[in-house]
Parts: structure tokens; sequence; C-alpha cells
């Protein structure tokens, strides 16, 4: 495909879309930045299964689709609905997400342990009361490892099920990422994250048993996620990646949310979207390059 980043009527769009999730219009915001600190590969490393899961642009399917399953569980779900920003800055709530995201993917250690110390301190204040599945009311922690193990889940099946939906290979294998992503839940104190597709796919089906359901306030925070307030070619853009998300759920998903099935086609329709919206951005993300020319600075002087 052409390299179209390299077009000077294509830097507007690229720009923007870098600056909507990241915050940063050339996609290097300080964090980003900071990936290029310290020394090593990180907790993967360029041969790694995640960073060949999470340096593709299907992470944004995955990343709609992670926040759709979340909507499932009670717990989250007021979190997001009483702490998060959503409503008022949905580009923030999304940027913050990519943050972590990004940082726990290619930084060094010392780097990812700053990074995980501030987003456990953010949990700390995320704290409230939810009507669980069996109607009985209950109270929340964002950091109570029942529901860090749920929010991991759901990233990683997401991340997961989109990537492989939308075409895209894994080299060493969909067990090899979802046991190497499983440390990234470490440092925000989950240490019982699946390790095999099989222990992933067995959690889920526990969560679905026991905690998941249909709730008054997932309707309110679906009708968001899909219709947030973008406008122009990014409403286009994100229906199309959207509607891809939904495609990748079951049967038993879509009920929970109270969605109707999506066809297949929007999966083909989004690769299409996403191979030319990649040769827009360019080859890899920035937070790839920094992580490469952090890692060959170590490799240079060692």
């Amino acid at each position: 495909m052409f390299a179209l980043h390299k077009f000077p009527l294509t830097k507007p769009l690229a720009d923007k879309f870098r600056e909507n999730v990241s915050g940063s219009r050339d996609g290097r915001p300080d964090w980003v930045k900071a990936i290029g600190e310290g020394s090593g590969e990180g907790l993967f490393g360029p041969d790694s299964a995640v960073w060949q899961v999470h340096g593709t642009i299907a992470t944004l399917v995955g990343g709609v689709r992670a926040l759709l399953l979340q909507a499932a569980h009670p717990a989250p779900l007021s979190g997001v609905a009483e702490h998060s920003r959503y409503e008022t800055d949905p580009l923030g709530r999304l940027a913050g997400t990519t943050r972590w995201l990004t940082v726990t993917t290619f930084a060094a250690e010392e780097v990812i342990a700053r990074e995980a110390a501030r987003v456990n301190a953010m949990h700390d204040h995320v704290k409230g009361n939810f009507t669980d599945k069996q109607g009985h009311a209950q109270s929340y922690k964002a950091k109570d490892p029942r529901f860090l193990l749920w929010v991991h889940c759901a990233f990683t099946d997401s991340f997961l099920k989109a990537h492989l939906a939308l075409g895209y290979p894994i080299d060493r294998g969909a067990d090899a990422y979802v046991a190497e992503w499983s440390k990234s839940a470490i440092p925000l104190g989950l240490s019982n994250a699946p390790m095999s597709v099989a222990e992933l796919e067995a959690t889920l089906d526990d969560f679905r048993a026991n905690d998941l359901a249909h709730f008054t306030r997932t309707d309110e925070v679906v009708r968001f996620i899909l219709n947030p307030p973008f406008g122009g070619a990014g409403k286009f853009f994100y229906k199309v990646i959207s509607n891809a998300a939904i495609a990748t759920l079951d049967q038993r998903e879509l009920d929970l949310l109270g969605l109707t099935p999506r066809s297949k086609i929007w999966l083909r329709i989004s690769r299409v979207s996403l191979d030319v919206f990649l040769a827009i951005l360019g080859p890899e993300p920035p937070a790839m390059q920094v992580a490469r020319e952090r890692i060959a600075r170590g490799t240079i002087s060692s």
C-alpha cells in the first residue's frame, strides 16, 4: 500500500486521530516520551505476542469491544458511571486508557511501575455501591481482585478476538498472548490472571454464570460508547469499528448488552478501513518506535 502518511494532505487527519487517542498531535505526549527512559525490553519485547497484537491498529476495534464488554458487570459499570469522565470528557478517558495500555506494553519495567502506581492511586478513589445479579446490594472497590480480574479478562479477550477476527496473525499463538499479557495485571495487584485461552474462556464462563447481567445502567453506558461526540469523518470511521467490535461478540454477550448482531461483513469493511488508515498514520505507532530506539541504545551500549 502507498505510504499515504508522507502526503501533506493526509497529515491533518493523522494529527487529529493521534490527538484524540493520546492527547498529542504527534502521538508523542510526555508519557510516550517516557517510554524512551530506562533500559531493557520491559515486560514483553519486540518478539512478543503482546507487541504483535498491541502494535496493530486492530486495537481500535478491541478497545471498543472491551468497553462494551465491561458494561455487562455491575461493579465496573457503576464505577464508570459514577467516577469516570465518560460523559463530560470521553476523549480524555480514551487517552487515559490508551496511556496505561501503551506504557505497559512498550515501556521499561521502572516506567511501567511508575505508571501502575499512578493508576493504583486513581483506583483508590473508585468505590461505591451496586446491585448484583441476584438483586443484592453490594459495595465495590476498583482494586478488589474479583473486579480487577473481570476488567483484565474483558481487555484480554477483546484485544485477542478483535485481532484474530480482523485477520491479523499472532506468530507465537493466542495462548502466548494470554500468558504474556497476564504480567500486565501484576503491578495493579492481580496475580491470578488466566495463562491460556482455555483458562480465559473458563474464567469468562464463571463471570457469565455468577456476575454478568443486563442492568439498569447498561443501556445508558452502551449507548454512549456507541455514540460518542465525534463529527464528520470521525463519526463515520467510529461507526465502522464499533460495528466490527459488535460483530465479534457472541449471542450471550449481545443479550447481556442489549445489542443486536452485526454482520461479519463489518469485519471486512473495518479491515479495509484500518489498512487505509494505517497507511495514513505510518507503519508503526510512535510508542513502538520510541521503545525500539530505547532497546537499540541498550544493545549498542552493552
